[in-house]
């Protein structure tokens, strides 16, 4: 018993010695420099830095810290951050061909990066507080990253601030990138230390594109990024007041899947009326034929003259009687049925979540959005209930049926008084399909004035289109989404096709869901062809 004891104390000696020896050859490791104490305050933003491949040593010991950063230093950093690859011809004499540095100030050239001295780049100069100021706010705009931030810049040597650098440092102060110096400085012509800069891209790292969905060569979000920049900037002579900011969405095949096999609000009826099995033996004649209609389009492709009113009367009468939380609460049950053309998503799932960035990109610049659709705008309420969009139910516009008093039986609403006990309930009537001319009507009717900007994807959304961008006062874009992704979505690229050919002609902004997004419906859901 006592050897046994002695044995396994002697092995946890070992094993004690063993964990030692590695925590210890650990913190060597995670040491890297020699010239980086561990409590030093550029630390964790020296190891950021080169873990993330930005920086290297100046040897296998030595990161030089306090040593001075170099334009071409500053470039390299960009450039590695950025992984791109170079293009283009060499703009600078003084850059050769063959230099560690030449594929970096290359590419930064021609991305509007950098600029030169006067003399040419000078690479081996120092990089003054400015001069990165200005690079990292022109790397930003390439990245899509918001420039909107500014600061006054309460500094005792603000004045020494070159005027081609004072937006870029101002942006730079009020995110956070460039803090005042232990004097009170801001020390604008100084030079910049290693340690310094890693610190600096440790800070600018944690900022994300509002837009980051979309691929870099997007010229729709590229388009609306500039945009953006001009008409918040209150000295810029594009600038819109917060009060004129106002944008109009469609909602399906422009924010929301459009037709699997058919349009949300298809769908929910046919499922009412042919499935629902509260519903499906008290349905009317003509909803079933309506329903069948669906049913056929779904599985032939067929089209049907009429049917986008028949439609709208057959919810009316469909859904009659329903107060509006019980047509909600159905709305929702629906939703949780799972999308027949993908895996990993339910009906209710299907945003595209670079345009729900669109959205939010509009909100965080003071838009007010409205979304303006062909569907039921009550359904659009229910689609749009606990979604991904923050868009209150007084800002969804959509066709319309009556809503009248549960008590009101039949009694005109001139004639009827709202009482105590009273529950607003669905009429049965249908009123207006919102599409095309219509959505123009309601806009002026429910909006009172001119939007500055419009998304859509088909010509249903053409007059709007042409409304908002039509003699507008104030700077205007069209949007439209063109569905040439057949992979990932159920596009059809001669729909798509045909939407590009109307952008050419009426100067619309075309969104190509193939080559401008790096996903759809985001990570886990797979499209597996059409049903």
């Amino acid at each position: 018993m006592k050897n046994t004891m002695k044995r396994v104390i002697s092995a946890l000696l070992c094993l004690c010695c063993l964990l030692s020896l590695a925590l210890s050859a650990g913190a060597v490791e995670k040491k890297r420099f020699d010239d980086v104490p561990a409590d030093a305050w550029f630390a964790s933003a020296v190891e950021f830095a080169v873990e993330g491949g930005l920086f290297q040593g100046v040897s296998e010991t030595e990161f030089a810290p306090g040593s001075p950063m170099t334009r071409a230093m500053m470039a390299t950093v960009l450039y590695r951050l950025d992984g791109a690859e170079a293009a283009g011809e060499n703009p600078f004499a003084d850059v050769p061909d063959d230099a560690w540095y030449t594929d970096a100030v290359i590419w930064a050239a021609g991305a509007g990066i950098i600029e030169g001295t006067g003399s040419g780049f000078s690479p081996n100069a120092n990089v003054t507080r400015e001069q990165i100021a200005a690079m990292l706010y022109r790397y930003a705009r390439v990245r899509l990253l918001d420039l909107s931030g500014r600061s006054i810049l309460a500094f005792p040597d603000s004045d020494l601030i070159a005027g081609w650098a004072t937006e870029a440092m101002e942006w730079a102060v009020a995110e956070g990138l460039f803090l005042g110096n232990a004097d009170g400085s801001l020390n604008p012509k100084g030079n910049a230390t290693r340690a310094q800069v890693a610190a600096l891209m440790e800070r600018f790292s944690q900022f994300e594109s509002p837009l980051s969905l979309w691929t870099r060569d997007a010229r729709a979000a590229r388009t609306l990024y500039a945009y953006m920049e001009n008409i918040t900037d209150p000295e810029n002579v594009y600038f819109i007041p917060v009060r004129d900011r106002i944008a109009v969405f469609d909602l399906d095949g422009t924010l929301f899947c459009e037709t699997d096999p058919n349009y949300f609000d298809y769908t929910l009826l046919k499922y009412r009326i042919l499935e629902d099995p509260e519903y499906k033996d008290k349905a009317s004649e003509f909803e079933r034929e309506v329903a069948n209609k669906i049913k056929e389009q779904n599985e032939t492709g067929k089209s049907f003259s009429g049917l986008e009113v028949d439609h709208g009367r057959a919810v009316a009468s469909a859904f009659a009687g329903m107060t509006i939380a019980e047509f909600n609460a159905y709305i929702q049950e629906f939703k949780k049925q799972p999308m027949p053309s993908y895996t990993g998503m339910n009906r209710g799932g299907g945003f595209y979540q670079p345009m729900v960035q669109v959205v939010n990109f509009l909100l965080d610049n003071d838009f007010t959005v409205y979304v303006v659709s062909g569907t039921d705008r009550l359904i659009v309420r229910g689609i749009i209930d606990n979604s991904p969009l923050d868009i209150p139910n007084r800002q969804i516009i959509g066709s319309d049926e009556t809503i009248v008093s549960s008590n009101q039986a039949g009694k005109d609403g001139l004639d009827y008084v709202f009482a105590e006990g009273d529950e607003l309930i669905l009429g049965g009537d249908f009123l207006i399909k919102n599409l095309k001319m219509n959505k123009v009507s309601v806009i002026m009717q429910e909006i009172g004035q001119q939007p500055v900007l419009s998304f859509g994807n088909s010509t249903g959304d053409s007059s709007m289109a042409e409304y908002v961008t039509s003699g507008n006062p104030y700077p205007s874009l069209a949007f439209m989404l063109c569905c040439d992704d057949t992979e990932r979505e159920n596009g059809s690229q001669s729909k798509a096709d045909k939407m590009y050919d109307l952008c050419e002609e009426f100067d619309w902004v075309p969104v190509s869901m193939k080559n401008d997004w790096t996903t759809i419906y985001g990570d886990g859901v797979t499209y597996t062809g059409k049903k």
